[in-house]
């Protein structure tokens, strides 16, 4: 049923980019594929495979937390399409060799570079933190030097909006 995920659940090494992926249904379950090529794109789903066997147990009932996503005529906040587009920008960028071309302060370059190019002993930053910390440094350094994204500044700045208004909705809730 979903051997190819249960044999090796974890592809890639965690400190280098994502380049498989296991394919999921949309219920978040593991299809019966072998591993896809690239990164997976960021969607709002609950990877939670369900058990291999289940002896002797009648259904279980199951916890809907869904109503507590969207309540009411609240709109729902889909973050995804501006994470998927940063996340091939960031990508572009990362993969820019000279550090002229980062458009980033001379300290942030020489950050970058040591967390690029030292060769680590011992504990040493995983990719995802490394691209956290990049995405930030993107977003702060390099992107509002560069007017000609606007679609991407126009996103960020909705994207920010919906946060703020989200984070208001949600404490007069409470």
């Amino acid at each position: 049923m979903t051997a190819p995920f249960f044999e090796q659940p974890i592809l890639n090494s965690p400190y280098s980019p994502p380049t498989r992926h296991h394919a999921l249904a949309e219920d978040g379950q593991p299809l019966d594929q072998p591993p896809m090529e690239g990164r997976r794109r960021s969607e709002i789903i609950t990877p939670v495979p369900l058990p291999k066997n289940r002896k002797g147990k009648a259904h279980e009932p199951s916890l809907d937390l869904g109503e507590l996503v969207q309540t009411g005529d609240e709109p729902e906040y889909n973050p995804t399409p501006i994470i998927n587009e940063i996340r091939e920008h960031v990508a572009s960028w990362r993969a820019l060799k000279n550090p002229a071309d980062w458009g980033v302060t001379p300290t942030t370059a020489r950050l970058l570079t040591h967390w690029r190019d030292h060769n680590f002993f011992g504990v040493r930053p995983f990719f995802c933190q490394v691209e956290a910390v990049e995405t930030i440094i993107w977003l702060t350094e390099f992107l509002p030097k560069r007017p000609r994204q606007v679609t991407t500044q126009a996103l960020f700045r909705r994207t920010r909006r919906g946060l703020r208004d989200r984070a208001f909705a949600d404490s007069r809730i409470g």
